[in-house]
């Protein structure tokens, strides 16, 4: 059986990439902010036999309880999340910028660092970040989101040149208009008739993109089974870039 780390897993591609793995036959090593409750790690971990919440919160608290427990994963889904706001950017605190780069570069940067030297060492292993196409088409007031992603997203390009002499992949899953409660709440986009057309009317696939869907994609490029592919950025967004 092997192991896959996904982070956040009850926000933005979170419980897709779950139920891909697990589906796949993974075990998958969850990481949440709200697994610092126990009873929160208990309930989670009932769902299915080959799931682990992890109490660790921070990258180094991550990687020891991993290390410890379970080894060196077999990949790493980086599937990081934070709010965002529309504002202009003459309008920005310079705090957004910093707390949006801990939470979407930053803490993937680390968790990678701490990860890649046994990986390397094993020399085999995937890297799946989940960032955002939004720097294809940015939108007005959305810069924070815009730049940090983008920054995620070449940091994974460059690890992928880095890494493919050790057998390692590192891929990019970029969605847009993906159904989440954190970014597209289901209330606004899929229960409410006007939410539903402002979409149909932006995304030629004409609805939300499904967890279940993001899943599949997460979980086929985490299997390592198409090793040569590498370095790549796949839109998820119903064909809206």
């Amino acid at each position: 059986m092997s192991f896959v780390l996904v982070t956040n897993v009850t926000q933005y591609a979170g419980p897709g990439a779950v139920d891909g793995l697990l589906a796949e036959g993974h075990h998958v090593l969850c990481h949440d902010p709200s697994f610092t409750d126990d009873q929160a790690r208990e309930e989670f971990e009932s769902r299915a036999g080959s799931i682990t919440a992890l109490a660790g919160q921070i990258p180094e608290e991550i990687h020891l309880e991993v290390q410890r427990r379970f080894g060196v994963p077999d990949a790493i889904v980086s599937n990081d999340a934070h709010p965002i706001a529309r504002k202009d950017i003459e309008t920005i605190p310079v705090d957004d910028f910093g707390a949006t780069f801990d939470a979407v570069v930053l803490k993937p940067i680390q968790l990678t660092q701490l990860f890649l030297p046994a990986m390397k060492a094993r020399r085999r292993g995937s890297f799946v970040f989940v960032t955002s196409a939004r720097e294809a088409r940015p939108e007005p007031g959305y810069a924070v989101p815009t730049t940090l992603r983008a920054a995620t997203t070449a940091f994974a390009k460059a690890l992928a040149i880095e890494v493919a002499p050790f057998g390692i992949q590192s891929n990019v899953v970029a969605p847009n208009y993906l159904y989440s409660e954190l970014y597209y709440p289901r209330a606004s986009f899929v229960d409410d008739p006007s939410g539903r057309e402002a979409i149909a009317a932006l995304v030629p696939f004409g609805r939300l993109g499904e967890q279940s869907e993001i899943g599949a994609l997460i979980a086929f490029l985490a299997s390592g089974r198409a090793a040569f592919m590498t370095g790549q950025m796949v839109h998820f967004t119903g064909g809206w870039s």
